[in-house]
């Protein structure tokens, strides 16, 4: 067994099933040693994660709003190694979007509950990224947060 899958067993963590893209795009690219993960919005947790961020959300929800997406993107990652963790050399890039009021400026706050659970998950070493968190005036279906993410891996 991996180390990431331990961790994610010590965590309690069971990964969701992959959400397939809705409209003209695959939830991932592998190209070379790097994958490419499309934006993940949060789906598949308890909550409804949609509104604007300051005004419909609050930081704690807006924060579980980003832990999902980030659940959402090792999905992806996990189906992009075919199962094998061994594989992930590191968490190169998350690119975090807060659906927001144009005066919010909290959204590294929001975007950390991301960045927190790949460091939980991966460790410090594969789990510290680059990363950028912007404001945007609406996202898809109206979620809260969607988040993107480049991976090392290591070839087959």
């Amino acid at each position: 067994m991996s180390d990431i899958q331990k961790k994610l067993e010590e965590l309690g963590i069971t990964l969701p099933s992959a959400v397939p893209p809705l409209f003209n795009y695959v939830p991932y690219v592998t190209a070379g040693n790097m994958v490419f993960v499309a934006g993940q919005v949060p789906i598949g947790g308890t909550q409804d994660y949609k509104g604007k961020v300051g005004i419909d959300v609050d930081m704690e929800t807006a924060q579980e709003a980003a832990q999902q997406c980030a659940l959402n993107i090792l999905t992806q990652v996990r189906d992009a190694v075919a199962g094998d963790w061994s594989r992930v050399v590191k968490c190169v890039k998350l690119g975090g979007f807060v659906n927001c009021a144009p005066d919010y400026t909290d959204m590294s706050l929001v975007i950390n509950g991301a960045s927190d659970l790949m460091v939980a998950v991966l460790g410090e070493e594969k789990g510290k990224h680059a990363r950028f968190a912007v404001g945007a005036p609406s996202l898809p279906a109206g979620f809260a947060v969607e988040i993107d993410a480049v991976f090392e891996i290591k070839p087959e």
